[in-house]
């Protein structure tokens, strides 16, 4: 297949809003970002506790960092809009804090008060939605604001101040998405956004540096999204050669799990057991 028409992976800004964020050097500017009084923050202090997913080795959510054992932060890059990152960011901070106290080695059942780190939960939302909340809340999101048990709340960042790391990273999501609509998902789109945001000084070290490995991360000979559809299609093939709903609903259960042992993203996954479901209602 030529260079130029090589596909450009769906989930390409969150490949490289995680690429970019394994380095603590940038973890550093995006908690000073965040916190722009923190100006004593250091590499040091920072260790990355992002998530894993065991079956595949790939991210489980997008950047997880806890800044010197006194606060965790887990932030998602999103360009689709949902409250959803609500309940996902309860189970990562949930899991977060199980990896945490097993590694403390800390007993929950002990007399004495834990220490644990304070959270903090983010999205970083790049899409085209105008999305005017600065902050949502699981109560006021599912329970009318009624006041429950838990309540959860993710801060929306959709920009920042110019210059800072986040900026950087949303400028860049815009840039990419700019060409993308002009030469579509291929190699000529990316050059493109990489040559611009270069000259433009927009995440210039870390695209010069890892210039490969960003050409790597965004390449790939078959799209998400065209995977899941084609072995959606082949789900439903079988389902109807067996002639009954149960054989369809075996095939898309098989697919799913296809799906997943071959690493594909979660948004993937989500959005075909989604379809799954319709298919059993």
């Amino acid at each position: 297949m030529n260079d130029n028409k090589k596909i450009v992976k769906r989930n390409v800004k969150d490949s490289v809003f995680t690429s970019l964020f394994q380095d603590t050097k940038y973890i550093v500017e995006l908690y000073k970002a965040l916190h722009p009084e923190a100006d004593y923050v250091t590499e040091d202090m920072i260790e990355i506790v992002t998530l894993k997913n065991i079956l595949t080795d790939s991210l489980y959510n997008d950047l997880g960092f806890m800044m010197d054992k006194r606060l965790i932060v887990l932030v998602e890059a999103q360009s689709t809009w949902t409250v959803n990152i609500i309940i996902r960011g309860l189970m990562y901070l949930v899991q977060t804090y199980q990896d945490y106290i097993e590694k403390e080695e800390l007993n929950i059942y002990s007399s004495k008060r834990l220490e644990i780190p304070k959270p903090e939960l983010y999205v970083i939302y790049t899409g085209d939605k105008k999305v005017e909340e600065k902050e949502i809340s699981l109560s006021e999101e599912y329970f009318g604001g009624d006041t429950t048990a838990l309540d959860v709340r993710v801060k929306v960042i959709t920009e920042s101040r110019e210059g800072d790391i986040i900026n950087q990273y949303v400028m860049f999501t815009h840039i990419l998405n700019d060409r993308v609509k002009t030469h579509g998902r291929t190699k000529k789109a990316i050059d493109e956004t990489i040559k611009i945001c270069k000259d433009r000084n927009i995440l210039k070290e870390y695209l010069s540096n890892h210039e490969s490995e960003v050409h790597d991360i965004m390449f790939s000979l078959y799209d998400d999204e065209q995977i899941q559809k084609a072995m959606m299609r082949d789900a439903r093939k079988e389902g109807r050669m067996e002639g009954i709903k149960e054989g369809e609903m075996r095939g898309i259960d098989a697919m799913i799990a296809n799906l997943k042992n071959m690493g594909v993203s979660e948004e993937v996954l989500r959005n075909a057991a989604n379809m799954s479901q319709s298919q059993r209602s």
